[in-house]
């Protein structure tokens, strides 16, 4: 057992700026320091096996894995998020028989996973304050019964079973079912803080719900677009591709507020001449930075030009500049999106985008002479109040000119967990709409509920108001990683149980309700082996839609482990009447046979699935729009007009009110703390920092190395503490005017639960309404 030390790691603080590409010596380094402090010996031999056909699927991005892969297919974070999981640190019984829950509480994020991987399963014991060992058989028992009690005295629908994006498609398959017998559709999940937005908009707009570009499709376009996506943090590996483009003089546009390094310069670590010479290949062409919540008038104002060129094509009788065949046949709308175009004012564009019209028209110039374009995105359109209608414009920009159903075209949300998008294609899913509940019935003999249940935020809503009564979380770090935790804390620890499967300890474990577990299970890099003997393979869907197999070769971290679909078995087992029919143990035995069911209940998904699914880059579900084929209420491709240029912007007014945007570094994932450094951003030794502004620092009275305190200046204050975040570092950035910007998770007490997007209720977290005002006293730190 590793000794723990419970003072929070100090670390010395820099702040310069930084002018180096993306990969190169830096990666490296950060790597070497990474390997010698965190892993264990045997990690680095893990490394060759990341995201090959006959390895593991890496445990934290979901960008796509390609049939050829290079030698070494895996980035500087996802080696990170290897390091991480096979640590060398272990926590258990005498770990907690030390430590109360209330002093593991004052240690920051990073320190609490830095502790390292749960080894054996514990209950909370409240007179004492610590999580006790509890055998498996106890844990399954007490849950099962606890959760047939809760049904009994309330309604299935008092409990909500909520999951990360970690769990492969089996478990997540396996812990829908668990779900939907037990009587509810309470199954939110991590994609509703990011990508509900793409989600409701893409099958709004194409009929299909994800996105329609295939990695190979980079081999054939002439023109990409990014819109609110920083590749060199959160998709590394998709530089790979884009540092191709360019060598082949592909435009690369960038909308982003901030200059992100990684779509600026990157060096590549794999390119031993490249490295050597220390010459960048150059990724944006063109980078403009876009105003927080300006990303509507940006792509309108493209539009807009785009159809300027049109009309003027048309006067002088040369070829159309809009792909009206295409137009004609595929799709409905334009006339109505036209005639809005039309009736918008360059000037208002301008104010709302913060770009020039000269800069939007040369970007309209490039677009149209392009002939295959793919439209680029992350959570810098999701996470926004208008975050669906945000999607809605890049395919509007797409569909003018034809960019959709044709290699080297459409658009390409980019998600983020490793198998986020694969557990909503195998039933995690809130709308009953999106899941064969007729097909499952018939396949288990049960009648499933038929009506809605709560997504992340509805979840978070009935937590507050009392309504759920118990929280079953396959992974994550729910708490962290909501909006509103001052209110949500206390609420949480009202439950009657809160169920944590996990492989390392995070806060939420330590918000304990009056009875809470904590369940160890393997990690996805490590040998799962069945009640047989025989080695289990699990499989994982990427954000392009192809479907990979993933095997575990490392040693699991400790004797007890079990793997995440037995624990989910066990506790179905526990909780479910005599006779339901599931072959749960024959489930865990052979996974060969959960993908078995699977494919019985998504046919047109996963056809000969247990055949497929070692091919090399995986094998891709049916994307009825790469075929140009519509499955929305009109049968084409829809255009839609947004309601305004902007979202209203909900603060309560004043010009001190600034627009927020929360960020990640590149020593993070999710909500996961690898390190204090953003290399990219020239940070150094903390996270408790305020990116803002020259020309905004002036204007407030604000000095660099101020220490600050962000408030919330949204109108929907709701009940309890003042949302606030202290002593945050003034830190002087390249930013637009009107905005600032500051980490995630660090940064989401200030953001009000009721603060989302509308119709996909994906927190609006990345133009959020705050103030901000210079401490007159030393403020005690708020974790």
């Amino acid at each position: 057992m590793a000794s723990h030390s419970m003072h929070p790691t100090q670390h010395d603080t820099d702040f310069e700026p930084y002018d180096g590409p993306a990969g190169g010596w830096g990666s490296l380094n950060s790597l070497a320091h990474h390997v010698a402090h965190h892993a264990a010996p045997t990690a680095l031999a893990e490394l060759p096996r990341q995201n090959k056909p006959d390895g593991f699927a890496c445990v934290s991005c979901a960008w796509a894995k390609p049939a050829k892969a290079h030698l070494a297919e895996f980035c500087e974070n996802g080696a990170k998020a290897t390091f991480a999981e096979l640590t060398h640190r272990r926590i258990g019984a005498e770990f907690f028989e030390t430590h109360t829950v209330t002093e593991l509480l004052s240690l920051p994020d990073h320190d609490l996973e830095h502790f390292g991987r749960l080894t054996e399963p514990l209950r909370y014991d409240p007179q004492a304050d610590k999580y006790r060992p509890v055998s498996w058989q106890q844990a399954f028992a007490d849950i099962g019964q606890q959760l047939k009690e809760i049904a009994q005295e309330h309604t299935p629908d008092a409990v909500v079973f909520y999951a990360s994006g970690r769990a492969s498609l089996e478990t997540s398959y396996m812990y829908q079912l668990l779900a939907r017998l037990y009587g509810t559709n309470n199954l939110p999940d991590s994609s509703n803080m990011c990508h509900e937005s793409t989600s409701v908009a893409l099958k709004e707009a194409l009929g299909v719900p994800i996105g329609t570009v295939r990695l190979e499709d980079f081999e054939h376009t002439d023109c990409l677009l990014f819109f609110g996506q920083n590749v060199g943090s959160n998709s590394p590996r998709m530089l790979h591709p884009l540092q191709e483009a360019s060598e082949r003089k592909v435009p690369i546009i960038v909308f982003n507020p901030l200059r992100e390094r990684g779509l600026e310069e990157f060096t590549n670590p794999q390119r031993p001449g490249q490295m050597l010479v220390g010459k960048p290949t150059r990724i944006a062409t063109h980078y403009l930075q876009v105003r927080p919540g300006g990303d509507i008038a940006a792509l309108a104002g493209l539009c807009k030009a785009v159809l300027e060129l049109d009309d003027a094509a048309q006067a002088a009788g040369a070829a159309r500049v809009l792909d009206v065949d295409f137009v004609a046949e595929h799709t409905t709308g334009l006339d109505l999106f036209a005639d809005w175009l039309r009736g918008l004012d360059w000037t208002a564009v301008e104010m709302e985008s913060g770009l020039p019209r000269a800069a939007l028209a040369e970007v309209a110039q490039v677009y149209a002479r392009s002939s295959a374009v793919i439209g680029i995105y992350g959570m810098g359109l999701t996470q926004h109040k208008l975050g669906v209608d945000n999607v809605r414009m890049v395919v509007n920009l797409l569909l003018m000119r034809g960019n959709m159903g044709k290699p080297g075209a459409g658009v390409c949300p980019v998600r983020g967990h490793s198998n986020v998008q694969g557990q909503r294609t195998v039933g995690i899913a809130d709308d009953p709409k999106l899941v064969p509940l007729d097909t499952l019935a018939r396949q288990f003999a049960f009648e499933p509920a038929r009506h809605k249940g709560l997504n992340t935020v509805e979840a978070c809503e009935a937590l507050l108001d009392g309504r759920v009564k118990a929280f079953m979380c396959l992974g994550g770090n729910l708490l962290r990683a909501a909006p509103d935790h001052y209110r949500l804390e206390p609420a949480w620890r009202r439950q009657r149980l809160s169920v944590q499967i996990a492989t390392k300890l995070n806060r939420t474990h330590l918000i304990t309700a009056q009875t809470s577990y904590l369940l160890p299970c393997l990690g996805r890099i490590e040998r799962d082996v069945g009640p047989t003997g025989a080695e289990q393979t699990v499989t994982v869907e990427d954000s392009t839609g192809c479907i990979h197999a993933s095997r575990g070769h490392h040693a699991p971290a400790g004797e007890l482990l079990l793997p995440e679909a037995r624990i989910v078995a066990e506790i179905a087992k526990a909780t479910l009447p005599p006779g339901t029919q599931v072959p749960w143990d024959a489930w865990t035995e052979d996974y060969a046979r959960v993908r078995d069911a699977i494919e019985q209940t998504f046919p047109d998904d996963f056809r000969d699935f247990n055949q497929r699914m070692g091919q090399p880059g995986g094998f891709g579900r049916p994307v009825a729009a790469r075929e140009r084929r519509w499955d929305t209420e009109s049968g084409k491709a829809e255009f839609h007009v947004p309601p305004s240029l902007c979202a209203a912007f909900e603060g309560d007014g004043g010009d001190d009110v600034l627009r927020l945007v929360t960020l990640r570094s590149n020593d993070q994932f999710n909500t996961t703390i690898y390190g204090y450094d953003d290399r990219f951003r020239g940070i150094q030794g903390t996270r408790d920092v305020l990116l803002m502004c020259e020309s905004d620092m002036v204007r407030l009275g604000v000095e660099e190395g101020d220490m600050l305190t962000l408030q919330s200046a949204a109108r929907q204050q709701g009940a309890g503490p003042a949302r606030e975040v202290h002593n945050l570092r003034a830190t002087r950035y390249n930013l637009p005017p009107g905005c600032c910007a500051g980490y995630y998770p660090e940064c989401n007490p200030v953001i009000p639960l009721a603060h989302h997007a509308d119709k996909s209720k994906v927190p609006a977290a990345k133009s959020v309404p705050v103030r901000v005002r210079k401490h007159t006293l030393p403020s005690e730190p708020v974790i």
